[in-house]
């Protein structure tokens, strides 16, 4: 295993479309409940105990070599809004394209060829490490790294925030992203033996509420 694949897979230039999207913080910004470099923090702790743990895990699973089909529908089942579902398939496409040119595998093909619109970002990305190399650990410290990341770069340009302060809050999340990348690979281990079922439904219902309002908003500087 090269852990270093790790680097490759989480750098923010990996082309794998995650720049076009804020992760719901252009809503929140609009809202008013992004504000500056406090209001972003808060943002990024609740994304990330909520959907940052059910992403993880399903990445993490996905990396174990769990049933990428299985994995998928549990994605579903814990993504009430068709928004938030479209932007995941989305991600997951795109991310499949750079995966596949850059992981060649028989895995990664034959997730495409079952889910030609795609498979939820997070799956795709599980297999992506497993192709790279990786472990469950690896995918879930990638995912809820990205759960964090892709809301601070993007309120950056929302706010014109410094960007100084936004690393800095993902300076003071990295504890608690230890916590849940364990937390998440600890899931995926259960996965195995007890199903889908052990993965974490946890919910964050004003992110689902704002990606619906979000996707119908004419004018807009992020996909979602």
């Amino acid at each position: 295993m090269s852990r270093a694949a790790l680097l490759v897979l989480a750098d923010g230039r990996f082309p794998a479309g995650g720049h076009a999207h804020s992760g719901g913080a252009e809503a929140a910004v609009k809202a008013g409940r992004i504000t500056g470099a406090a209001g972003l923090e808060e943002f990024c702790r609740g994304r990330l105990h909520t959907t940052g743990l059910v992403a993880a895990s399903l990445a993490a699973a996905a990396a174990l070599g769990g049933d990428p089909a299985a994995l998928d529908a549990a994605a579903d089942a814990r993504t009430p809004s068709l928004a938030l579902r479209g932007v995941a398939r989305r991600l997951g496409r795109q991310l499949m394209r750079a995966a596949r040119a850059t992981w060649p595998c028989a895995e990664l093909d034959q997730l495409a060829k079952e889910f030609p619109r795609g498979a939820h970002q997070p799956v795709v990305l599980g297999v992506a490490a497993r192709a790279a190399g990786l472990g469950p650990e690896d995918a879930a410290y990638c995912s809820a790294y990205e759960c964090v990341s892709g809301p601070a770069s993007a309120t950056v340009r929302l706010l014109s925030l410094d960007p100084f302060e936004a690393t800095a809050v993902l300076a003071r999340l990295t504890p608690e992203l230890d916590v849940v990348a364990r937390a998440a690979a600890s899931a995926a281990r259960r996965v195995l033996d007890e199903g889908v079922e052990a993965l974490p439904a946890a919910s964050a219902p004003l992110l689902e509420i704002s990606a619906e309002a979000h996707a119908a908003w004419p004018v807009r500087l992020f996909a979602s």
